[in-house]
Order: C-alpha cells, then sequence, then structure tokens
C-alpha cells in the first residue's frame, strides 16, 4: 500500500464525520420564528442557550401576518409574535398547552434620522402637526401584516389625514426596513416599535405615540404542536423567560412581562 493513503484515508474519514456532525447540527437547531419588534430579543436568547451548552438556534424573522403565512409551508419549533396571533394559534389548537410564555411589551415609536430635530410627541394634536409637516413617513404596509403598519394606517383615518398623507407615505415589509429609510434620509419619519428603531445607529427614537393613540403590544411565544425538537424548544422558552431574556428584552428597549423563571 501507498504511504500516503493510509493518511489520505484517514483525512476523508474526518471530513466526512465533520460533514455529518454539521448536518447533526442543523438539524438538532431549534427553528424560532419571530416578530420584528423581537428578532434581537430571540437571538440573544438563543446565543445564551448556545454558550450554556444548550442546542444552537436558527431565528427567522418577518412580520406577525407573514410568520402566520410562512407557518402553512414551513416549519417551526417555536412561534415568537404578537398577542392576537398566539391567541389564534392556540385556538386552532396549533401550540402546545401550557409552554406560551408572555415576554414583552413593545410600543410604536417614532424615529428620526440622527441629529435632526425632534417632532413634537406629546399629544395626540401635536403628532398630527407633525405628520402633516413631514416631508415623507414611512412605516410597515399593512399588507406586508404588520402590527404597527395595521395600526398606523388606522390611526391615519381615525385622525382624519389619511387623504393628505398619502404622498408622503413610505411603505416598507418590515421595521428594521423603515428605520433604514430613516437613516438613509428616504423618510423624514418612520414609525414603527422603538426596539425596530433602536438599533440603528442612524435613527434617533424622538419617543412613543402618547397612550390615547398608542398600541401596547404583548409578545409571547409558545412551543408549535408539529415542533421537530420539543426539547429545544422548551429549553428555548425557559432562556426567554430567564434572567439573560429579560435583560434582552430591557435592552431592545421594551418592557418585560410575566414572573421571572
Amino acid at each position: 500500500m501507498h504511504p500516503m493513503r493510509p493518511v489520505l484515508a484517514g483525512c476523508l474519514s474526518m471530513v466526512g464525520l465533520l460533514v455529518l456532525s454539521s448536518v447533526a447540527s442543523a438539524q438538532g437547531a431549534v427553528r424560532v420564528f419571530a416578530g420584528g419588534a423581537v428578532t434581537a430579543i430571540a437571538r440573544e436568547a438563543g446565543e445564551a442557550l448556545a454558550r450554556g451548552s444548550g442546542p444552537s438556534v436558527v431565528v427567522v424573522t418577518d412580520t406577525t401576518g407573514a410568520l402566520q403565512t410562512r407557518l402553512e409551508k414551513e416549519r417551526a419549533d417555536v412561534m415568537f409574535a404578537a398577542a392576537p396571533a398566539i391567541d389564534a394559534l392556540e385556538k386552532a389548537g396549533r401550540l402546545v398547552p401550557g409552554t406560551r410564555v408572555d415576554v414583552a411589551r413593545a410600543l410604536i415609536g417614532v424615529g428620526v434620522r440622527a441629529g435632526a430635530p425632534l417632532p413634537d410627541l406629546s399629544t395626540p394634536e401635536t403628532v398630527r402637526a407633525a405628520l402633516l409637516k413631514a416631508r415623507s413617513v414611512a412605516y410597515v404596509n399593512p399588507a406586508a401584516g404588520g402590527t404597527s403598519g395595521t395600526f398606523f394606517e388606522g390611526l391615519l383615518g381615525r385622525m382624519g389625514i389619511a387623504e393628505a398623507m398619502k404622498p408622503k407615505i413610505v411603505y416598507r415589509t418590515q421595521g428594521s426596513e423603515v428605520a433604514d429609510a430613516v437613516a438613509k434620509g428616504e423618510a423624514e419619519i418612520g414609525i414603527t416599535f422603538t426596539s425596530e428603531l433602536q438599533p440603528n445607529p442612524g435613527v434617533r427614537v424622538a419617543g412613543t405615540l402618547p397612550a390615547a393613540i398608542q398600541l401596547p403590544t404583548i409578545y409571547s411565544a409558545a412551543m408549535m404542536a408539529t415542533a421537530e425538537n420539543s426539547a429545544g424548544a422548551r429549553a428555548f422558552l425557559r432562556a426567554l423567560a430567564g434572567a439573560e431574556g429579560r435583560a434582552a428584552v430591557t435592552k431592545a428597549g421594551l418592557e418585560p412581562v410575566g414572573p421571572a423563571r
């Protein structure tokens, strides 16, 4: 036998083992569907889980409405989205009973480009005036299934300024894209959850909408009844409800809800 053949065979064997290990790791990952407002929280909880020798976590982010649609064709072990969506899945029997965790309370915020003057958000009247004065306003297109965009477009109608605002609207499909539009100067004002505005260094969060025209939204997570990695899903939910998960909620600019676990 050629003296290099055993070495070559050993190398090929090692490569094969690495490939198999990689495939096994991918199959063992917890697949989490996360709404845009809580994407950073899901990722941090997943990283904390992995640091503690837990399973790896793959976070799929989209609007809550889009994630509900994607569930029809894609696999998810955990759904982490606005409470009404979780309510609907629970009612339909698509979640594992007893696994639901209420995680965060999100508020709709107003973002402007870093260094720009801050609008007056003290009352519904001053917000209305700021919107009418702005050259352009970005928010999530309701057709994309975003919670904040659907609410805000309805709010424009209730304020009686929907027609006046039409030429100023800059639609985006996710809250992070709303923030990008503001940072790049494509929109003067961005309206979405504060946790989607805050991570963008080119955006300054001017504040939140006043209570009278606000939409406080609870984000909850639960294990899907069709979960392929049920043990990993439960571990992720524990991490989400634990100290590191709550710290991630606060870091994202949201309010933790429910008792620490």
